[in-house]
């Protein structure tokens, strides 16, 4: 299948009149227009569009029922299953006195049990389930019964440290818990019309405010870990109270500013250092900085205050421009779960939390609620379709708290994690879904998200009834588009019957130069209306910045809004020496058994060989083994820079393949990242590839760098082999065993190692001298070799297990 970039829009009245509007152009000069006028702080609308709420719309859709049926019948119930074994509903009983016992568990943990009531609003409103129904308003009346008198809330101070409230807002999370409780509490009461927690969110907010605040007898501090501002203003949205949104701004304001503080600024890594109006790049802890900018983006819609909004475009710029991986997934350190520098963005080690993502939708909704531009919803489904489904199994109850875009097959989905943020997280925002479809604005309705359902929406000037059809995103059957009808449009009063209105669908960017809202305009009265939006959904190849230097020479494969990722499981070739043809000559093959049913793609490797791509979100459901996004070209040179003239100007971190990109060259790669490396057996938790990674030990019980394992077997004779992708030289290789008895671990140093190799026969043993070291490379030199294949042969001693943590493979100097 050939890679391209059509589409049409066609327009379908009643009498079926077609309308073909021709694929836009966006000029060159257009985007510096709007850059200058978004960088000089011109707002055209405080608010654009204004969301439809989630009680509004029902899905009906192939690819989300099953995984909203998934989430209200499996995930739900497998969070609270955790949350009673983890004691995290416990502590609100013994806090309240109703049990005896002490506080379990971290002290943000009553966070999670708040999101887990979010995720249960969200799905009571959509499938009423009295069971669930009843589980929650137990939770929700032992949280009650546990606020204090005068309205703080927190099982862990309550439990553990009751004469230390608010003596550490900056590491404590109090403030970030009563965010989440506010959320649920609102979400709670749209989906079920109770007020119960409504009213306890309330008191703990009364009761903030006394705390904090601009009065000389107050605090004047932010919360570490930020969450309480957009909570405030959904509470002030639903009661329409100002009090909770000058909290929120308070907040906001203060925020990086030592003249307006009672406390020392907290620093970058939680956006404590500098003005929130000044900070124009995006630092720190990934997902603290979202949930920051969607407090400054609500805050901006309704005030219209330019210097955030000027703040806001740069930071975005700064994200999506420079710091967002191709899955829409943010944060690429570990340490600090933060972003990195300007176009860090390593794939094997991305750390990519689930919560970011989750994060980044959140904040891509709001920033497409105030500017009212396409491009802002493009990006909340990018990492809706990629980096958040990921984040959950097929199974509904296993959970990636980290999504790298390369794996050597030591990482794995989870039921649950000590830090639970994640799974709560997941069951809120799948729940939530309904909610990201549609907005309004003054002129009509607006589709934001293809999912097909029906939806009834209150517009300025009356109410609709709307379906929409489509099977997006695998279009396996029927027409490929999105079907849109106007079921209904009943107007308020009969002076606007028989006038038009206007409903604007979202383009997506992958299907064309630019990103805007197609239109077509019914009258009110209207019934049974159609708009078809025709896009065909299509295979590409992606390449990255330049800059990006983890993927000089690579490409991605995204077909429609999806990314895909190779798994060793389906594929002959060693990952690690996938190298795609020029003409990779794609074929996509609709597989409906396959995880849940999924469009794969086969395409073929520079020798020959064929090769198999499935959806990023659905790895890691079979059979353990290595993964990647990024995979070599032939063609693709590896040594671009920015300002390469044989190649257009990047306008953003991705853009597909062009012809004119492929040069001829080829990437040429180390032999670390070329050799395929296995072993007779691997610690789960541990990784075979990781013992040639080019890390170095500080000692033999080194914790901080990836190791290999043969953990737990004991006095048995194991090995780690090598294949490289040509044939090498090779006199001398150095072994660094990994050795834990500092800690009282199980792993030693081997009882004795050897060599062994083959070049297109059998193995034949390598004649030198073995020794075995700890706290240093064991290395062995011997006569030059020319080996297709090297093996380490180890013997583990006896009562004892062992391992390594990296080998050296060359030649003596």
């Amino acid at each position: 299948m050939r890679e391209k970039n059509t589409d049409s829009h066609e327009t379908v009245s009643k009498n079926k009149a077609i309308i073909s509007l021709p694929p836009p152009f966006f000029p060159s000069s257009m985007r510096t227009l709007l850059s200058f006028l978004a960088l000089t702080g011109v707002c055209f609308s405080a608010e654009a569009f204004k969301p439809v709420p989630f009680t509004n719309v029902k899905i009906e859709d192939t690819f989300w029922k099953t995984r909203l049926e998934t989430n209200q019948k499996v995930s739900i119930p497998h969070n609270y299953k955790w949350c009673e074994e983890t004691g995290r509903f416990d502590n609100f009983a013994k806090a309240a006195g109703l049990m005896q016992g002490e506080f379990r568990g971290i002290f943000f943990n009553d966070s999670d049990v708040y999101k887990v009531l979010e995720g249960t609003a969200y799905s009571l409103a959509s499938n009423p389930d009295p069971e669930l129904e009843k589980a929650a308003d137990k939770v929700i009346d032992w949280i009650a019964a546990s606020q204090l008198p005068n309205g703080y809330i927190n099982s862990y101070y309550q439990l553990r440290e009751p004469d230390k409230k608010w003596t550490n807002t900056r590491v404590m999370h109090e403030l970030y818990c009563i965010g989440h409780m506010i959320e649920a509490a609102v979400a709670y009461k749209q989906a079920t019309g109770k007020t119960k927690l409504l009213e306890v969110a309330e008191k703990a907010v009364a009761h903030v405010a006394n705390t904090f605040g601009y009065e000389a007898e107050k605090k004047r501090e932010v919360p570490g870990h930020q969450e309480i501002e957009l909570a405030l203003v959904k509470l002030s949205e639903l009661t329409g109270k100002e009090e909770y949104f000058d909290l929120a701004k308070m907040f906001i304001d203060i925020r990086g500013d030592q003249s307006k503080r009672t406390d020392r600024l907290q620093g970058p890594y939680s956006q404590d250092h500098k003005p929130v109006r000044q900070q124009d790049e995006v630092v720190g802890h990934a997902v603290r900085a979202m949930y920051l900018y969607c407090g400054m983006t609500d805050i901006a819609a309704k005030t219209g205050d330019k210097g955030l909004i000027q703040a806001l475009d740069q930071l975005w710029e700064s994200v999506v421009g420079r710091k967002m991986y191709i899955t829409g997934g943010i944060g690429a350190r570990h340490e600090g779960e933060a972003f990195g520098e300007d176009y860090e963005l390593p794939n094997r080690t991305a750390y990519c939390e689930t919560c970011a993502a989750i994060g980044l939708v959140f904040w891509a909704h709001r920033m497409n609620l105030l500017h009212g531009d396409a491009k802002y919803a493009d990006v909340v489904e990018r990492a809706l379709y990629n980096g958040v489904l990921a984040g959950i199994g097929r199974d509904g109850k296993s959970f990636f708290y980290v999504n790298p875009l390369e794996s050597t097959g030591n990482h794995h989905r989870q039921p649950f994690f000590d830090c639970a943020c994640c799974p709560t997280n997941v069951i809120r925002f799948i729940s939530s879904l309904p909610g990201y479809q549609y907005a309004v604005d003054k002129e009509g309705l607006v589709i934001n998200q293809f999912i097909a359902g029906k939806a009834t929406i209150e517009l300025p000037d009356g109410t609709v009834n709307v379906e929409m059809k489509t099977d997006y995103p695998w279009y396996t059957h029927g027409d490929k588009g999105v079907k849109f009808t106007l079921l209904s449009a009943v107007p308020k009063n009969d002076s606007s019957r028989g006038k038009e209105f206007k409903i604007k669908m979202r383009q997506p960017t992958w299907c064309r130069s630019d990103n805007i809202y197609q239109t077509f305009n019914p009258k009110w009265g209207d019934e049974g209306a159609e708009s078809k939006l025709s896009f065909p959904i299509y295979t590409r190849r992606m390449v990255a910045h330049p800059k990006v230097v983890a993927n000089r020479g690579r490409v991605a494969i995204q077909r429609g809004p999806l990314v895909y990722c190779f798994e060793q499981v389906d594929n002959e070739v060693p990952l690690a020496q996938i190298r795609l043809a020029q003409d990779p000559q794609f074929r996509e093959e609709f597989k409906k058994d396959l995880l849940g049913g999924i469009v794969v793609l086969k395409c073929r490797n520079a020798d020959g060989r064929e090769l198999t791509a499935i959806p990023y979100y659905a790895w890691n459901h079979r059979e353990p083994g290595p993964m990647t996004v990024w995979v070599r070209q032939e063609g693709l040179p590896g040594n671009r820079t920015d300002g390469d003239n044989r190649f257009p100007p990047y306008p953003g971190l991705y853009q597909g393949l062009r012809p004119e990109m492929l040069t001829g060259e080829t990437e040429l790669l180390s032999l670390y990242e070329s050799t395929v490396v296995t072993a007779s057996y691997c610690f789960p938790s541990d990784s075979a590839p990781a013992v040639f990674d080019e890390l170095e030990p500080e000692n033999s019980d080194d914790h901080t760098i990836p190791r290999m394992t043969w953990w737990d077997r004991k006095g048995t004779d194991e090995w780690v082999a090598f294949l490289f992708e040509k044939p090498q030289t090779i006199s001398q290789v150095g072994v660094y065993w990994f050795d834990d008895e500092p800690r009282g671990g199980g792993c030693r140093i081997p009882a004795g190692w050897s060599l062994s190799y083959k070049n297109g026969g059998d193995w034949a043993p390598i004649p030198a001298v073995y020794e075995v070291k700890k706290n240093a490379y064991s290395t062995a030199t011997f006569d030059e070799i020319t080996a297709s294949e090297l093996r380490v042969n180890v013997k583990l001693r006896d009562h004892f297990s062992g391992g390594v943590l990296e080998i050296k493979i060359g030649n003596r100097e």
